[in-house]
């Protein structure tokens, strides 16, 4: 039988550490969060593994996308640091680490000291810190290693081996043009000078997507050379590979990043708070612009009474068949008014599967009164959709119909309506569907819905045909 000595213990503890960052953070993560249990999601695999091929001079420039609450700050400025420190015997590396706001900067830098002073680390590792070089935001190891925090705004005077940028905006700069510039502006032309080596010294950024203009949006759009690992909340579809083979392990749409620490139930409590503009950007990182895409849905004025006179009607659906998930059976009310603008009076959407579908679109027309509101509903190609007529038109006998196929891309659909809104001239009926509508025209063509723009794109387009729509 063999007996291990304490030595042999710490050696095998050396050499677990060393192969695997993913298990450096288990071993350490009590040391700094003793009261909470670790929970493992396979993000942080993903995030080792760049962070792995950064530290094996693979990748020097790394941009990673993932929503807030999924450890990213601690993973990337905390113990990967760290790691490089002791596991994998670079104590000689010199760690920037910046925040758009200098506490979070330094919240980092205290507990990655904490973590190289705490008694586990020194014992297998030991790296003694300088004393005159001992402080919250800069410390210093005897090999010349050190680490400095600072905010985005001051990134100025030493040079690091690594640049850790951990979320430069905060949600309020994302509203701000001079702000958001501001950062871009560091990003352009100050990180550049912060480095060692620019061939080989490395720069990380890691973030939520905020808006089209962030810093993100620049390394993306500007094709700048950063590998970029992007992880959203709900799987949405496949990814190009990274340089170093990943690729998202989910294959279900809206499958979860973290359902141990984010189950499904509190992923859509965050969303109904958070709402689709903040959803797409924070949880599936990729936003919209603040104020609309082809929609300047803040141009509508909203209203509590319908304008006198008379109004043409029409209620514009689009079509979705599958119960609690997929694409939303959606019903959007517009109405042309004797002066020639345009009001949204009702938008509606649920997922049911095809029987309760029908179900529901019946009601819904019934509500809106027998002749008095046309219904547009869009019609298959070929047989399939002459049937469908023949059971829509049995379904809603009495009430006026118009069937016709859709043609043509949906953004090219949704213009007209689009000018009309981006001109000021369309009104909303307040009511609680209004966040929610206003919302998908925000993120539209990029949202991960535009069932409400499809049938309000319908509804419109109806009302400037030569049929129009029904007078009340």
């Amino acid at each position: 039988m063999v007996s291990l000595t304490e030595a042999d213990w710490l050696a095998i503890e050396r050499e677990a550490c060393k192969r695997s960052l993913v298990t450096f953070i288990k071993r350490a993560w009590p040391i700094l969060e003793p009261g909470q249990p670790y929970a493992h999601g396979r993000h942080l695999d993903a995030i080792a593994q760049h962070l792995e091929a950064v530290t094996a001079g693979q990748i020097n420039r790394l941009l990673i996308n993932i929503p807030p609450g999924t450890m990213k700050s601690m993973a990337t400025a905390v113990f990967w640091p760290a790691w490089e420190w002791g596991p994998r015997g670079m104590p000689h590396m010199r760690f920037i680490g910046a925040s758009h706001e200098e506490g979070l900067a330094t919240r980092d830098n205290m507990k990655m000291r904490r973590l190289v002073q705490s008694e586990w680390f020194q014992r297998l590792w030991p790296t003694p810190l300088v004393n005159d070089q001992n402080q919250k935001t800069v410390f210093e190891n005897l090999s010349t290693g050190w680490r400095q925090s600072c905010p985005v705004g001051s990134m100025t005077g030493r040079r690091g081996d690594r640049v850790l940028w951990d979320d430069p905006h905060s949600v309020e700069d994302a509203h701000s043009p001079a702000r958001l510039e501001g950062a871009n502006r560091i990003f352009r032309e100050t990180l550049p000078t912060r480095l060692n080596n620019p061939d080989s010294s490395a720069i990380i950024i890691v973030m939520q997507r905020l808006h089209t203009k962030d810093i993100s949006g620049e390394i993306i759009d500007g094709d700048l050379g950063y590998e970029h690992l992007c992880l959203p909340m709900e799987y949405e579809a496949p990814r190009k590979a990274t340089s170093i083979g990943f690729t998202d392990w989910r294959t279900d749409p809206g499958e979860l990043l973290f359902p141990a620490r984010f189950p499904r139930d509190v992923v859509e409590r965050d969303k109904r708070i958070m709402g689709a503009y903040a959803t797409a950007g924070q949880f599936q990182q990729r936003p919209a612009p603040a104020t609309g895409g082809e929609f300047q849905p803040d141009l509508i004025t909203t209203v509590d009474a319908i304008p006198a006179g008379p109004v043409q009607w029409c209620r514009g659906w689009d079509l979705g068949a599958t119960e609690g998930a997929g694409d939303y059976t959606a019903g959007v009310k517009l109405g042309k008014l004797a002066d020639g603008r345009f009001i949204v009076a009702d938008a509606r959407r649920e997922r049911f599967a095809t029987a309760k579908r029908d179900a529901y679109i019946k009601a819904t027309a019934s509500g809106d009164g027998m002749g008095r509101t046309k219904q547009s509903i869009p019609q298959d190609p070929g047989q399939a959709g002459k049937g469908q007529v023949a059971a829509f038109a049995a379904l809603l006998a009495g009430h006026v119909v118009k069937f016709s196929p859709e043609t043509g891309d949906k953004v090219v659909r949704a213009r007209p309506l689009a000018s009309q809104i981006n001109a000021g001239n369309v009104l909303m009926l307040r009511g609680p569907w209004n966040k929610d509508f206003t919302d998908e025209l925000r993120l539209f063509p990029n949202g991960s819905n535009d069932d409400q723009v499809d049938g309000a794109s319908r509804a419109f387009n109806e009302l400037l045909s030569k049929g129009g729509g029904v007078f009340a």
